[in-house]
């Protein structure tokens, strides 16, 4: 494969499906070598596989980002496999459960914070560390559009991904001057695995959600993976510290 990519290495976590596959399989389409993360050992080797078929080069390593440990070693796997990291998407992340706030319980909203905010931290910790010593590199970091607004009944994910955007925006601000970009996509309504079991969870919110997307149509995975590769693309070579929302529509109103 050849394209803007090509001589890179992208790292993904959360690669095992929905928005994480779709752009490994989009860094790979451009040329780039890369690593599927992610914590369940079958979807990221999938993944993994499918770059393969497709004609790019990938390897899966297995990752838990709420540990230390293992996020310095997916780093060091990523140069150990392919020499250099240049890019990272930091996508792996959970729904939590279902419900109002005075019904959130504390082990729901410190699972959700630890995989979705604390993940990202140790994530950018050790990428930055890395790039910080190679000359640069772009990051890209999953949020959500429950991350500039709020939403009902699902306080854990709010906050967590509101953290992301902030954690972002102190992190482009910090490194701007050093060669290493920091940017996040806020995805609205995306037909992902973890939409689907919440859709199951409430059979209304398929329609109440289509309802309020100006495009009136839930987005698709494909759609994020583009706009992460364009922010770590030297196309985006003036963008640092944003979070790029990709909603349909659906925040325009706010």
């Amino acid at each position: 494969m050849s394209g803007m990519f090509e001589g890179r290495v992208a790292l993904v976590t959360g690669a095992g499906g929905g928005i994480g596959r779709a752009t490994a399989l989009a860094f790979a389409r451009e040329g780039a070598r890369v690593v599927a993360s992610d914590v369940e050992g079958a979807g990221g080797e999938e993944t993994a596989r499918l770059v393969g078929a497709a004609g790019g080069a990938a390897v899966h390593v297995a990752c838990n980002v709420t540990r230390p440990d293992e996020v310095n070693g997916l780093v060091q796997a990523a140069v150990d496999a392919f020499g250099r990291l240049d890019c990272a998407h930091n996508n792996a992340g959970i729904e939590g459960t279902y419900g109002r706030t005075a019904d959130c319980d504390e082990e729901n909203f410190d699972r959700t914070c630890a995989v979705n905010l604390k993940g990202v931290y140790l994530c950018l910790k050790a990428e930055i560390a890395h790039m910080l010593g190679a000359g640069g590199g772009a990051i890209v970091n999953t949020a959500s559009v429950a991350g500039v607004e709020g939403a009902k009944n699902l306080p854990a994910y709010v906050a967590s991904k509101h953290g992301v955007v902030g954690l972002t925006r102190t992190a482009a601000l910090e490194y701007a001057t050093r060669g290493i970009r920091v940017n996040a996509v806020c995805p609205g309504p995306i037909r992902t695995r973890m939409l689907e079991a919440l859709m199951e969870e409430s059979p209304r919110m398929e329609p109440a959600m289509i309802a309020a997307v100006p495009m009136r149509r839930l987005g698709k995975p494909e759609e994020i993976a583009e706009a992460v590769v364009w922010l770590c693309s030297d196309r985006a070579s003036y963008v640092t510290g944003q979070g790029i929302v990709v909603d349909g529509g659906f925040t325009a109103g706010s």
